[in-house]
């Protein structure tokens, strides 16, 4: 096996699933750079939301080189989610494009499915998954950190090769609903 480079990991995630991103950044060690907010980094109590957008993009999403979105039941309807998706999809001068991959966590209702439900995901990730051309790609959660390295590897490698899609309005608020419906146009 060839070895693959150490990546600068932006985790995008519901707060509901910090368990699973703490697991994912111990498990991942020293293959990756976490770069994500923590609980704490930004006061968004305080802040006005363009502010917000702006410290997530300029003080974390400018460094990394692939985002990781971690798609738990609830993932889809959260509003942080989706501008750290689409400030990860753009490419700019002094922020560059990010490869961008999904993993389901073991609570989203289509985990170890063959087929997902495109409404369950994110929609900014959903509009760049789901072909074998496509800019993102979507997984199943896994305890293989070799597995993991080499798909954060291919996302990165996709970053410059296939153009995402981030066209869609983002989010103004959190979305709300159960779960289980996902989201609608």
């Amino acid at each position: 096996m060839s070895e693959t480079p150490r990546h600068k990991v932006f985790v995008s995630f519901h707060h509901e699933d910090q368990h699973y991103k703490d697991y994912f950044v111990r498990m991942m060690g020293d293959d990756i750079v976490d770069r994500s907010v923590d609980a704490g980094d930004i006061d968004d109590q305080r802040l006005g939301t363009e502010t917000i957008r702006q410290r997530i993009r300029d003080d974390f999403i400018q460094d990394a080189s692939v985002t990781v979105v971690l798609v738990g039941k609830c993932t889809w309807q959260r509003k942080h989610v989706d501008w750290e998706i689409g400030s990860s999809l753009r490419d700019t001068k002094l922020n560059k494009r990010c490869g961008l991959l999904g993993i389901l966590l073991p609570s989203h209702p289509n985990a170890t499915m063959e087929k997902y439900n495109p409404r369950l995901l994110p929609p900014r990730l959903a509009d760049n998954c789901g072909t074998r051309d496509s800019f993102a790609k979507l997984y199943d959660w896994s305890s293989d950190s070799d597995a993991v390295r080499r798909w954060i590897h291919a996302a990165f490698e996709r970053r410059t090769t296939v153009l995402p899609n981030n066209g869609r309005r983002q989010f103004g608020r959190n979305r709300s609903g159960d779960c289980a419906e996902g989201w609608q146009d």
